[in-house]
């Protein structure tokens, strides 16, 4: 019951009430005793420091006299100043040496049976004034010691406060009847308060409770500008902002989301106990698995680093795994700190980097190697003619010179083929592009090869339709790319082979196929034809003066044309290899 804000300020209001009234009926019935005590003895005091009184009550008493009636005569003519009525307050007349009564206002019948001993009479037998008295008390008296002759007296008022006491009671009275009116008054105002107060803040409850739940765009009246109606409006406020903010959070989430399920790096989240807390398609593909919540740490990555120690870790943890052929890079490295730790594993493919590093390795063996080959015959044929000079026949002498002119050419070669392929890896070597007739391409193809097609004794065959479109190309470089197939055909066919050439058009493209019947490709080296310095054939290339960078130099050219080519499948010994081009050109423009 307590729970609420309104029963809260009801007891809040009782509580005051009653604490209030407590204070003031207390306060107010011990400043009517304090009052009622001080007023009687002002009174006694007033009355027996009447100089007639003091000289009545100390004159001797003639003989034959009752001292005793005589003082009881004189306090009775003074009852009225005194306020002695013989019920609630009397007077009493004490032998002064013994405390014996003698006689009281009540007369003969008044012998005083009741009368104690209180401290002012005490003190008056000690022949003090006894005129003090406690509030507490339930009495009120004073005892005043005096001498009549040789006789020592004591006259003793005592007042039973019955007087007091009614009047404290009606004043209790009227303090209850005004706390019950104050307590109804209280709950009134203090229903009333709890309306003006608690109903913004029920407002405000329901308000906090629609925002919890997602309902950001419910707003609460101000209906006020004090401390609640600040509070509704700061509260508008807050959840406006709030909604903004879960805005820009969701859409860097959203954001974070896409780029995490779409990037190449496959990424892995642990918590501390190992499982899997999140994880991409990429790291499915790359892990060869499927990656669910039941998938644990060690299962995946326990051979590669235990997980305490990556937790453990202040930096990130890096190490290399093997995988179907792939060579996968791992890194691991923890994320955040405190209860909420875990375990980040970031796996980025190297297999094409391995693959680039390892053709690296080989193409500089291969430079290394095709360059020392004509150096090592330049220099022993130059050794020879040197070592020989003036003795040699001069057949035999320009057999060598030739020897040495060729290698020379060949390493002229191999440094042009370079060059090029340099310039094409650094972006260097731009195209010309320019419009051509395809056609008229391939017919001065086939009639720069045509003589050397004949020294072979090759059938050299043309197939080309009588038109063709002009096409958006470098036209020397597509002519070198040509004349590169077209040579190798020539090269790798046996003497009188046969050489086929055609060309045509196919929807936005166009393209030109060589096939020969010569000594082909096997199938395990198809897949390298293309790279640089492979051979299927390594001495006959060299004895043809081949470098092994023609196909990868046409490669180049022909992609950087956006265009394709292919080696094609064919019955039968030989090879065939096509050349596809986009007639508008590449899109890029280079």
């Amino acid at each position: 019951m307590l729970r609420s804000l309104h029963m809260k300020l009801v007891m809040l209001m009782v509580l005051l009430i009653l604490s209030l009234m407590t204070v003031v009926g207390v306060f107010l019935i011990n400043s009517v005793r304090g009052f009622y005590l001080e007023e009687f003895y002002s009174q006694m005091s007033a009355v027996f420091q009447d100089q007639e009184l003091s000289d009545d009550l100390r004159t001797p008493t003639e003989e034959g006299e009752d001292s005793v009636e005589l003082l009881r005569s004189i306090l009775s003519a003074y009852s009225g100043s005194l306020g002695v009525d013989g019920i609630n307050r009397k007077f009493y007349i004490l032998n002064g040496a013994s405390g014996e009564v003698l006689a009281g206002s009540g007369g003969a019948n008044d012998s005083g049976e009741d009368l104690i001993f209180t401290p002012n009479l005490t003190a008056a037998l000690r022949g003090e004034n006894g005129d003090k008295s406690s509030i507490a008390a339930g009495y009120m008296d004073v005892a005043l010691p005096f001498q009549r002759g040789d006789t020592p007296y004591i006259i003793y008022i005592l007042d039973n406060t019955a007087v007091l006491s009614n009047l404290v009671d009606q004043i209790f009275v009227l303090i209850v009847e005004a706390l019950g009116f104050g307590l109804v008054i209280a709950i009134l105002l203090s229903f009333l308060l709890s309306k003006t107060m608690v109903t913004p803040i029920q407002r405000l409850t329901e308000g906090a409770m629609r925002v919890a739940k997602g309902d950001f765009t419910h707003r609460i009246q101000v209906s006020s500008r004090d401390e609640i109606g600040v509070l509704t409006d700061t509260f508008n406020n807050m959840a406006r902002q709030l909604r903004d903010t879960i805005r820009q959070v969701e859409n860097e989430r959203n954001k974070l989301d896409t780029l995490f399920l779409h990037m190449t790096d496959g990424v892995v989240a642990f918590s501390k106990e190992g499982r899997v807390i999140h994880s991409n398609p990429a790291a499915n593909q790359m892990l060869h698995c499927a990656i669910t919540e039941d998938t644990t740490y060690d299962a995946l990555f326990g051979q590669v680093a235990p997980l305490q120690s990556v937790l453990d870790s202040l930096d990130y943890l890096e190490q290399e795994r093997e995988i179907s052929d792939r060579y996968l890079d791992l890194l691991l490295a923890p994320f955040d700190r405190g209860p909420h730790v875990g375990a980040l594993v970031v796996i980025h493919d190297v297999t094409e980097q391995r693959k680039n590093e390892e053709m690296r390795r080989e193409f500089v063996a291969n430079v290394s190697h095709e360059l020392r080959t004509p150096l090592t015959n330049i220099r022993s044929y130059a050794e020879t003619i040197a070592e020989n000079a003036g003795e040699m026949p001069p057949a035999m002498e320009k057999k060598f010179l030739t020897v040495i002119l060729n290698e020379s050419d060949r390493m002229t070669h191999i440094v042009q083929d370079l060059l090029t392929l340099s310039r094409f890896d650094s972006g260097r070597d731009d195209l010309k592009l320019a419009k051509f007739p395809f056609d008229i391409l391939v017919r001065d193809l086939y009639n720069a090869v045509y003589m050397e097609a004949q020294r072979h004794n090759h059938t050299l065959t043309l197939e080309l339709p009588s038109w063709l479109p002009q096409v958006r190309a470098d036209r020397e470089r597509i002519m070198q790319v040509m004349m590169n197939i077209v040579s190798n055909s020539i090269k790798y066919t046996p003497d009188g082979g046969a050489i086929q050439i055609t060309a045509a058009q196919e929807e936005e493209t166009v393209w030109m196929t060589v096939d020969d019947n010569g000594i082909g490709i096997p199938e395990e080296d198809r897949p390298r034809i293309f790279e640089r310095f492979y051979r299927v054939d390594k001495a006959r290339s060299r004895q043809s003066g081949g470098t092994g960078l023609g196909l990868s130099i046409a490669k180049e050219i022909v992609e950087r044309h956006q265009g394709r080519i292919t080696l094609m499948n064919k019955e039968g010994p030989g090879l065939a290899i096509r050349l596809e081009l986009n007639i508008e050109g590449p899109g890029d423009g280079k």
